[in-house]
């Protein structure tokens, strides 16, 4: 299924949607090898995932049908970049540098979780945003609550990276160029921009060359930070 078609299926109002996501990046995981850039990423947002579907079969969300909504569209951004990938077309310019750089032995796994999160929050999301906005017939002023929500998970990211691919202190000294590049990038952010960015292309949607010119650009710098934070150090 190509990409526009398939953020174009409005996802159910149920945890099976979400289950289903799940087994896709479960799936990943068995695939890839671990110290694949890819896998260290999709291990982090797979934990990301589930936490998110505790929190909607929990009740924790306003809105049940929002939260799968807007949670199935932003997780099949980042499986379409997948898609697109292993079936030799190009995916969005925010996900090259990490399928690029998946397997260089001079990346360190905290690298790659962090141009995952980059990719898929700075530009992913916002595009979920809009994707839901047109799914649902509402407005993003609508889907602030499930957006706040989803990103007080998001900081599991943060926590999930500290347990499983932070070095340790011996390891990660505060001349450690790998220090600086941590300390360059945020998650709030991030989130902050994905929101601004999601309102802008909310306003742009009936001027479409401009809304087209915007993604393209978002996209674009959204990359250049991924590849940035790729950078090899040995």
């Amino acid at each position: 299924m190509a990409q526009s078609e398939q953020l174009a299926v409005l996802p159910g109002h149920g945890p099976a949607e979400v289950d289903s996501v799940v087994r896709r990046m479960l799936a990943y995981g068995s695939a890839w090898p671990a110290g694949d850039g890819l896998a260290v990423f999709n291990r982090v947002y797979l934990a990301v995932t589930r936490e998110i579907g505790r929190h909607i079969d929990d009740g924790l969300f306003a809105d049940r049908r929002t939260a799968v909504t807007l949670d199935v569209l932003f997780a099949r951004r980042y499986l379409s970049a997948v898609d697109a990938a292993a079936e030799g077309r190009r995916p969005p310019a925010c996900w090259r540098p990490l399928f690029q750089y998946r397997r260089h032995p001079g990346v360190r796994p905290l690298q790659f979780a962090l141009a995952g999160i980059n990719a898929h929050i700075g530009h992913d999301l916002a595009l979920a945003v809009v994707d839901t906005c047109h799914a649902l017939g509402c407005e993003p002023a609508d889907l602030e609550g499930a957006f706040d929500r989803v990103g007080d998970v998001l900081v599991l990211l943060e926590e999930r990276i500290r347990e499983d691919v932070m070095p340790g202190p011996d390891l990660l000294q505060i001349a450690d160029p790998l220090t600086h590049l941590v300390g360059a990038w945020s998650l709030d952010r991030a989130r902050e921009g994905a929101w601004s960015a999601a309102r802008l292309l909310w306003g742009l949607r009936e001027l479409p060359d401009l809304a087209g010119e915007f993604t393209e650009r978002l996209d674009a710098g959204v990359g250049l930070v991924g590849r940035c934070l790729l950078t090899p150090w040995h």
